[in-house]
């Protein structure tokens, strides 16, 4: 079964950096794009990146760009994304999504989450 785990949220300062991880099992994770969306306190999920599994090309959420850095490991089925220059507005649960191959902008596993929060 596809499994998808995510690690490495906390508590931080503005400013500060956090590094998520997710690891995948369940699937020929090299395979497959893969993507982070997050979801704030009473707010919908947003996007937030993307990266391919052909090329490695990478995408951002206007949001974070600059900031954030999507990465992945596929000798390890692991998905990462670096986090800096964090700020309050980046508090909420990120979740790593594996990319629906059958429909565009959708995804079809979903990790539990792990919780960010940035506060001073």
């Amino acid at each position: 079964e596809v499994q998808l785990v995510e690690s490495g949220g906390g508590l931080v300062q503005p400013g500060g950096s956090l590094r998520l991880s997710c690891a995948a099992s369940g699937f020929t994770f090299g395979s497959y794009d893969m993507s982070w969306v997050r979801q704030a306190p009473g707010k919908g999920p947003e996007w937030v990146s993307t990266i391919y599994s052909g090329d490695g090309s990478t995408y951002y959420a206007d949001s974070v760009k600059g900031r954030f850095t999507i990465s992945r490991d596929n000798a390890k089925n692991t998905l990462y994304l670096q986090m800096n220059s964090l700020k309050p507005e980046d508090t909420a649960v990120y979740y790593c999504a594996k990319d629906d191959p059958g429909s565009e902008d959708e995804y079809d596993y979903w990790g539990q989450g792990t919780q960010v929060t940035v506060s001073s």
